[in-house]
C-alpha cells in the first residue's frame, strides 16, 4: 500500500555555498494515510524548513516529495504551493482581522456558493467547538480560540494533508497541553493526515502518532513515543528525549553491563565485545530506594511534583543522577539513602 506522504532524501540550503552545510540533509519518512506525525528538534535543527519544503515555499536541491502517488518537489519540479491541497496553520494564526469568523474560514471558498459557505462553515465550527462564534471578529476571541478558527480554516478546502508550524507556541502551557489534544482529535475525526513542527516534547507526544527527531538538519529518528524514549536509536535522541543522565560502564558479557550502582542486566543481547566501555542511559523512573542497597547516594537537590518528587542525587564517585520518588517520602538535602537500578528498557551506547 503506499504512502499518502513521502519524503525521500530531502536536501535543502539557504546558501548556495557547497561548503557550507545543508539546513535540511538527506532527510527521509513517510506518513500514512489518517496518520498524525510531528517535527521535534530544537530551534535551528531544520524542523520549519522541511515543513516549508513539503508546503511548496522552499525548493528542493535533490531528493523528492510525493503526495498521493503525485510528485511535489524534486530537484526537477517544483509545484506551486496553492496547487499542492496541503492546508497550512501557522503560529501566528494569520486571521484576517477585518473580517468575522465565519468569513475567516470561508476565505477561500471562492467556487462556493453563499448558502454552500454557511453549510461548511456551520459544520466547521461545530467541530471545533465554536458554534454561535461566526460573526465574532479575532479579537473578540482567546488566543484558542482563535487557533481553532485558523485550524477550521485549513480545514475547510478538505485538503489531503495538513501542515502546522508552531501553532501552540504563543499560548500558555497549560492550554497547549489541552488544545494539542483538542486538535488531535478534530484531525482523527475527520480522518485528516498532519504534520506538526514543534521543540516541545509533551506537545509533540500529546499530538502525534509518530514523532520525527531532527539535529542539525538530519532525522536521528521517526519512531512512536514510546520508541523514542524507551528505545532511541541514537545517543542524541536518547538525550534530547525526556530526562535522564549517561552513567559510565563497562561490558561484561552480551546481557551485562557494571557500573558503580552494580552489575546491570538486559533482556536483549548488545553487539560489544566484553570491557567495552559504554554509557547506560538512567531515567528518573529508573532509580528506586533501596534501603538495604550497598549502593548509597546523597541528595544534592529536590524539586516537589505532586505525586513524585525529583532527586538529584551524589554518587561516591562524583556522578549525579536524578531519581523520581514517591512524594510521601521526604528526604531532606543532605540526606544519604539506599538506592537501586529498577529499568526494564535498559539503554546503553558505546
Amino acid at each position: 500500500m503506499p504512502h499518502l506522504l513521502q519524503v525521500q532524501n530531502i536536501l535543502c540550503r539557504y546558501d548556495p555555498n557547497p561548503e557550507v552545510p545543508p539546513v535540511v540533509d538527506n532527510l527521509s519518512f513517510a506518513l500514512e494515510a489518517g496518520e498524525i506525525g510531528c517535527l521535534l528538534g530544537s530551534s535551528g535543527c531544520g524542523k520549519t524548513t522541511v515543513l516549508r519544503a513539503i508546503a511548496g515555499f522552499h525548493p528542493l536541491e535533490s531528493g523528492s516529495i510525493t503526495l498521493n502517488d503525485r510528485i511535489l518537489s524534486s530537484s526537477s519540479v517544483h509545484l506551486a504551493p496553492e496547487k499542492r491541497n496541503i492546508g497550512m496553520v501557522f503560529q501566528d494564526y494569520a486571521l484576517f482581522p477585518h473580517l468575522s469568523v465565519c468569513q475567516n474560514i470561508t476565505f477561500g471558498l471562492h467556487k462556493l456558493s453563499t448558502r454552500a459557505k454557511e453549510v461548511v462553515c456551520d459544520e466547521l465550527l461545530e467541530l471545533v467547538q465554536l458554534t454561535g462564534f461566526g460573526h465574532r471578529y479575532p479579537h473578540e476571541l482567546s488566543g484558542g480560540q482563535q487557533q481553532r478558527v485558523a485550524l477550521a480554516r485549513a480545514l475547510a478546502p478538505s485538503p489531503s494533508l495538513l501542515l502546522l508550524d508552531e501553532p501552540l507556541s504563543s499560548l500558555d502551557t497549560e492550554l497547549r497541553r489541552g488544545l494539542a489534544l483538542e486538535v488531535r482529535e478534530i484531525l482523527k475525526k475527520r480522518g485528516i493526515s498532519a504534520i506538526m513542527v514543534t521543540h516541545d516534547q509533551e506537545e509533540a507526544f500529546a499530538f502525534a502518532d509518530k514523532v520525527g527527531v531532527l539535529h542539525k538538519g538530519k532525522l536521528e529518528q521517526w519512531d512512536v513515543p514510546f520508541s523514542l524514549y524507551h528505545e532511541p536509536q541514537t545517543r542524541y535522541v536518547a538525550g534530547f528525549i525526556g530526562q535522564g543522565v549517561f552513567l559510565p560502564g563497562f561490558v561484561r558479557d552480551a546481557n551485562t553491563i557494571e557500573t558503580e550502582l552494580g552489575l546491570l542486566q538486559s533482556p536483549k543481547q548488545y553487539p560489544w565485545l566484553p570491557n567495552t566501555a559504554v554509557e547506560v542511559l538512567l531515567r528518573p523512573d529508573d532509580i528506586t530506594e533501596s534501603p538495604d542497597s550497598p549502593y548509597q547516594a546523597v541528595v544534592c537537590r529536590k524539586i516537589f511534583a505532586g505525586t513524585s518528587t525529583l532527586y538529584t542525587l551524589l554518587l561516591p564517585t562524583g556522578s549525579h543522577i536524578e531519581a523520581a520518588l514517591p512524594s510521601h517520602h521526604n528526604f531532606e538535602i543532605g540526606h544519604q539513602i539506599g538506592i537501586k537500578v529498577d529499568a526494564d528498557h535498559l539503554i546503553a551506547f558505546a
